[in-house]
């Protein structure tokens, strides 16, 4: 009976943790500045153990965030020393190959003291507006051209703020305010979980969480390594061709499956680009982690525990593998598919689980407004995120203006049109755009935008899925492709910085994703839906 009743009570603990992150999460989405994290979610939390193992991670936030973040508080105190890690600290880096992989994510980690003693840390990571450099875009040809990389140091250091950190930060980036801003609503996150952590132990009578973590690492273990036994041993390779930067990339993997785990080899995959679309390893693992945990586990608690079985490696020099100082700034567009890729490596032996291809990468852009000639305007940096269609799944449709892998919520046109000068002039489903199967593709979007009066825009565009559409799977019809297009009729690039003039309107049509199964095995009832809603024309 009290093995029970210890088992009852870590359980209610176990819950009671993630309530807690939970709630460190919604702080930072309260307490954000820019658009990116209080209103598309891009920001991951969770609470470590004393030797910066992930112990509970809050449901908001993306795989690329937290899978990335979990690998990173170890980093972290190995860098600083256990002998200097202190009460009232907090610290943080961008540094992508110790961090979420490209510059524009500050990770703060904040250390937590009880009855006077080190027991284990809080992070979290959140997109930030502006890190310097060229600005958000794959153009670079080197992280130095990125931006400011900061190194793992102290933000806070025993109360108090670094000032000369903030400093250096606020002189080196357009939008300072919005920057330092976010930086102390990571700080409040984490200070937010700290006191409820606190507060948890002293109503437990804990003095630590040494007993807590055995118990979740224990219990989450045993549970993943169970879910793997749907999948047979041996080995699973798969292939995927996406746009690159002006050039087809393709990206290979071979799965091998054993008693210990799941290892993704990515041998066989394109060389490092010439620009910003590189992906450190570590964001492509914490993708490849993703797909496997959702084919085989999706109701599983993410943590430490169920992350481990799930290993990679990559040839040196290749595009999912990227080493300082290749430039890595929009490593999502590539990194975004391996999630598909690794999906579509099992699907043979998972074919009533694994979905259709879809849009993948997000059609994200930064916009830098600059006043056009004759006028006397503030330069303004905007971000938006958007989403094509998720691949259809063997028992139903796939979801419209969805983001997969990543799952960040589509910006609000009202959210956005309030920071900046910008008009969306028209945002709707994409019709025929799902690939049509027993089961449809979902629908990409329409987006017009341009401009207000006196400004022009430095666009810079990080699109895929134009040349490479998504797959559909068993019998199912491929999605339709992406398209860019200026009104006056000029050729506009899926990737880079390009001119909007004053007064010109761009539109953004994103791809769909693919079908699954046979279409001549759709039923009448769900073709004759399609066509009523207008998903079909």
């Amino acid at each position: 009976m009290t093995a029970a009743r210890s088992d009852l009570h870590n359980q209610v603990m176990w819950n009671r943790l993630i309530s807690v992150v939970e709630e460190q999460a919604l702080t930072l989405v309260r307490t954000a500045f820019s658009t990116s994290v209080r209103e598309a979610g891009d920001l991951s939390a969770g609470v470590f153990d004393r030797s910066g193992k992930m112990m509970a991670q809050a449901v908001t936030g993306t795989p690329g965030h937290v899978n990335t973040m979990a690998a990173a508080v170890e980093i972290f105190i190995d860098e600083i020393g256990l002998d200097r890690i202190a009460d009232g600290d907090a610290y943080l880096t961008n540094d992508p190959w110790k961090a979420t992989g490209h510059l524009h994510d500050i990770t703060v980690v904040t250390p937590v003291f009880h009855r006077g003693e080190l027991i284990g840390y809080f992070a979290c990571t959140a997109h930030v507006v502006d890190v310097g450099g060229r600005g958000y875009g794959p153009d670079a040809s080197e992280v130095y051209e990125e931006g400011l990389l900061i190194p793992i140091m102290g933000f806070i250091n025993r109360g108090s703020r670094n000032e000369d950190l903030v400093k250096i930060i606020r002189n080196n980036v357009r939008e300072p305010d919005q920057v330092i801003g976010d930086i102390h609503s990571l700080a409040a996150c984490n200070d937010t979980g700290r006191r409820r952590l606190i507060s948890m132990l002293d109503e437990f009578d804990l003095a630590d969480l040494d007993d807590l973590a055995m118990f979740i690492f224990d219990r989450t273990h045993t549970a993943t390594m169970e879910r793997l036994t749907a999948l047979p041993h041996g080995t699973y390779p798969n292939t995927m061709q996406v746009d690159g930067y002006n050039e087809t990339i393709t990206l290979a993997v071979t799965l091998t499956v054993t008693d210990s785990g799941v290892h993704a080899d990515f041998a066989g995959t394109s060389p490092k680009s010439t620009y910003g679309v590189n992906v450190p390893l570590g964001y492509s693992q914490a993708y490849m982690t993703y797909a496997m945990l959702c084919a085989l586990a999706p109701g599983m608690p993410n943590n430490a525990a169920s992350l481990a079985p799930f290993t990679v490696s990559a040839p040196r020099g290749c595009i999912v593998n990227a080493e300082h100082p290749d430039p890595v700034s929009v490593r999502h567009v590539i990194g975004h598919f391996v999630t598909d890729l690794c999906l579509g490596a099992i699907a043979p032996v998972l074919a009533d689980v694994v979905p259709a291809e879809g849009s993948g990468a997000l059609w994200n852009f930064q916009v830098s407004a600059r006043a056009a000639e004759g006028h006397d305007l503030p330069p303004v940096e905007i971000l938006m995120f958007n989403s094509g269609g998720t691949g259809a799944r063997p028992s139903i449709d796939g979801l419209s203006a969805t983001a997969f892998p990543s799952g960040v919520r589509t910006m609000s046109v009202e959210a956005t049109e309030q920071v900046g000068p910008i008009v969306i002039w028209r945002k709707e489903l994409r019709p025929d755009s799902g690939g049509s199967g027993e089961f449809r593709g979902g629908l990409g979007q329409v987006i017009e935008l341009g401009p207000t009066e006196g400004y022009e825009f430095q666009f810079s565009a990080m699109f895929d899925r134009i040349e490479n559409p998504a797959r559909g799977r068993s019998g199912g019809s491929d999605g339709t492709p992406g398209a860019a297009t200026l009104s006056n009729g000029s050729p506009f690039n899926a990737k880079g910085k390009q001119l909007i003039p004053a007064g010109q309107r761009l539109t953004l049509e994103l791809p769909g994703g693919g079908g699954f199964g046979d279409p001549n095995d759709r039923s009448e009832e769900a073709a004759a839906n399609d066509i009523e809603q207008g998903y079909v024309s």
